[in-house]
């Protein structure tokens, strides 16, 4: 008996060794799987320089300064041929200028398409950082993020031009261009990601806006979150992407669903492909309704929080794997 008691408790001492070496191992390989996912997110020295080639010109991007517009579409171009299966222009006249959407893919042997873009374009004299140089980097990392990915579907990335007024909600606006072709094409498409300002945050009181006074209740008062803006029964693609992008646990995240009638639901490209009956979304800091220098000659790159933005590209990517 003695002798049986002895080998158990060597049983017991080899099979709890055992379940702690197994534990050691698998919490290893947990590290090491979730090291591999986090080497793959945004880089945030990438970004400032982005941002600062976009921003920090003597020409602004709007569409008066047709050059300005041009190297800015072939540094965007030049980017995204690095990592791209494929990256062409779609140029388009207007008053007898051309204008240019650049466009890029990953995954091109998928029949089915998601779309993600951001326009390019300033409204008038300024630099534009949050609008929207902050969304074409967005563009310009996930380039970066998804070379070499297997993609169950097809992924183009849009640079979109004339975005800002005098063509805002004309069939002038890029993304009017580019969501015409698909449907010209009779090309499928899942859905479309909007990327509109996502770099500016306040984590004061008071610093968050909303179209209704009601929403302040429900949603808070504090610009600390990337609001993800969809219409009224958004549709199977939107709840699948919003479920995704907030189990990555990134960001502090809001879904905003509302009639197209409420101010600032449609106010960027996604409104051409609800115009074209494509489902899409629009991913934003919630623009004017936060971040005062919308539009005005302040709204610089000094202004944005890049490890925050750096927080909703790495969203987006992971929603979009």
């Amino acid at each position: 008996m003695k002798v049986n008691a002895a080998i158990l408790v060597v049983v017991f001492a080899i099979t709890a060794f055992q379940c702690e070496s197994s534990k050691e191992v698998k919490a290893e390989q947990e590290g090491m799987s979730k090291a591999s996912e986090l080497a793959d997110i945004s880089d945030t020295l990438r970004i400032y320089n982005h941002l600062k080639y976009l921003t920090k010109s003597d020409q602004f991007r709007n569409f008066q300064n047709v050059a300005r517009l041009d190297s800015v579409a072939a540094y965007i171009f030049r980017e995204f041929e690095q990592y791209a299966d494929t990256t062409f222009y779609q140029e388009y006249e207007v008053d007898g200028n051309v204008y240019r959407n650049v466009i890029c893919s990953f995954g091109t042997q998928n029949s089915t398409r998601t779309i993600v873009g951001a326009h390019y374009d300033v409204c008038g004299a300024q630099e534009g950082a949050d609008d929207n140089a902050s969304g074409v980097v967005g563009l310009l990392e996930l380039a970066r993020l998804f070379h070499d990915d297997t993609l169950n579907e097809r992924i183009d990335l849009v640079a979109y031009t004339l975005e800002e007024p005098p063509f805002f909600r004309t069939k002038n606006m890029g993304s009017y261009v580019h969501a015409k072709s698909l449907v010209d094409d009779s090309v499928n498409v899942s859905g479309m990601v909007c990327l509109e300002m996502i770099g500016y945050f306040d984590d004061e009181k008071g610093s968050q806006e909303y179209p209704v006074g009601g929403m302040k209740a429900v949603y808070g008062s504090k610009g600390d979150y990337i609001a993800l803006v969809s219409q009224m029964g958004p549709g199977k693609f939107v709840s699948d992407f919003n479920k995704r992008f907030n189990k990555t646990k990134r960001i502090n995240t809001k879904e905003i669903a509302a009639p197209k009638s409420m101010t600032g639901i449609d106010f960027s490209d996604h409104l051409n492909y609800w115009l074209f009956g494509f489902k899409a979304l629009m991913i934003t800091d919630t623009a004017f309704f936060r971040n005062k220098h919308y539009h005005e000659k302040s709204d610089t790159m000094e202004k944005l929080d890049l490890a925050r933005m750096a927080d909703v590209i790495d969203a987006v990517y992971f929603a979009l794997r």
